[in-house]
């Protein structure tokens, strides 16, 4: 008998790497969603059950009495859905996100101040609402899943990159080289770390716990890429992939107003996932390289741009004109900077034998 696997979403950046590897796995798919988007990749076999998966009552009229062997929620609101599914199904997996750490959202709570790097799924959590508000809610519905399906499985996402993504973090670049800009400033130069996931490998995370269902039961597990790229890295592979050159001009952050939606927070604290544990109990491995994957996010976004919602959730006017003042004045500032001559001018220690590091002392 054929096992049946529901998928709450479906149709986001993940989803149709989720359906299609559950169907080669031999599951009748079918997925829940609004019905607002359709994907290509999901086959037509795959039954589509249209609801709100934000709304308890259309929820609860959509599902009857069905149960189903697997259930993934990767989209609504997951208390709810998980007290609904309670007693529906044989194995439940969620997916939730980085949040619940404490520090992820709110630098300021921790000391020293930004979060564990890497952090691992023991790390200190959100203590409270007054402390970060979205961090403790979304513990909250970790909580809430363990409650009603002690056996769950929950994985925490970072930001996904990738395909259907309605908010890219990559778009305030590429729209940068699309209107031909010739510079993008960029924090503290841009060597900012925030652990980014592409949807094939965060999807294929996810399929690892279905895998391995009997290690993953009652667990949860950090996802991201293999190797995180740092801020500016991003910048050079959005350019590689366009055919375009833009100049980095670094600033101290409290200057560099127009990168505040590439840094998504108020400090450049970085923020990375320990994978240790999904790698040794779950045998997880990226499916695509992080570059690459990225490449071709960033090529499907120059022949697919968003819209002005999502724009707006951006947050990023750009305001050339500011932009290139701020530019104007930043260059006045270096130009006219005197710097300090120093007796001796410092080095890199003896320990740096690189380019610019110790002479050789004898041709031998």
């Amino acid at each position: 008998m054929t096992d049946k696997a529901l998928v709450i979403g479906g149709t986001g950046p993940t989803g149709h790497f989720i359906v299609n590897g559950l169907r080669q796995r031999g599951f009748e798919v079918a997925i829940l969603h609004s019905g607002r988007h359709e994907v290509d990749e999901i086959p037509f076999e795959v039954e589509h059950i249209h609801t709100d998966p934000f709304d308890e009552d259309a929820l609860s009229l959509a599902i009857g009495s069905r149960k189903w062997d697997l259930v993934i929620a990767t989209y609504g609101r997951l208390r709810m859905i998980s007290r609904l599914f309670q007693g529906r199904t044989g194995k439940f997996i969620s997916i939730g996100g980085g949040p619940a750490y404490r520090g992820y959202m709110n630098a300021q709570a921790t000391y020293p101040k930004g979060m564990l790097v890497p952090v691992p799924e023991g790390a200190a959590k959100t203590r409270s609402e007054e402390e970060d508000g979205k961090g403790f809610r979304v513990l909250k519905s970790e909580e809430v899943v363990f409650n009603h399906h002690p056996e769950a499985t929950h994985f925490r996402y970072p930001y996904i990159y990738g395909k259907y993504q309605i908010v890219p973090r990559e778009w305030p670049i590429v729209r940068r080289i699309l209107d031909g800009r010739s510079t993008i400033i960029l924090p503290d130069g841009g060597h900012y770390l925030n652990h980014h996931g592409a949807a094939e490998n965060m999807a294929h995370a996810v399929l690892c716990g279905v895998d391995h269902a009997e290690a993953s039961r009652g667990q949860i597990y950090n996802c991201g890429d293999e190797r995180v790229l740092s801020l500016v890295q991003v910048v050079e592979v959005c350019c590689d992939a366009l055919d375009a050159t833009l100049e980095v001009v670094s600033m101290p952050y409290s200057l560099a107003v127009s990168a505040r939606p590439l840094v998504g927070q108020p400090w450049t604290s970085h923020r990375m996932f320990d994978l240790s544990k999904i790698k040794s109990e779950l045998g997880y491995k990226d499916k695509v390289e992080p570059v690459d994957a990225l490449s071709r996010a960033v090529k499907w976004l120059a022949d697919n741009p968003i819209g002005e919602r999502a724009e707006r959730s951006l947050q990023d006017p750009f305001d050339y004109a500011a932009e290139d003042r701020l530019l104007a004045a930043w260059a006045k500032f270096i130009e006219g900077f005197d710097s300090p001559a120093f007796s001796q001018e410092p080095g890199y220690t003896g320990s740096y034998s690189g380019p610019g590091g110790s002479v050789r002392k004898s041709a031998w």
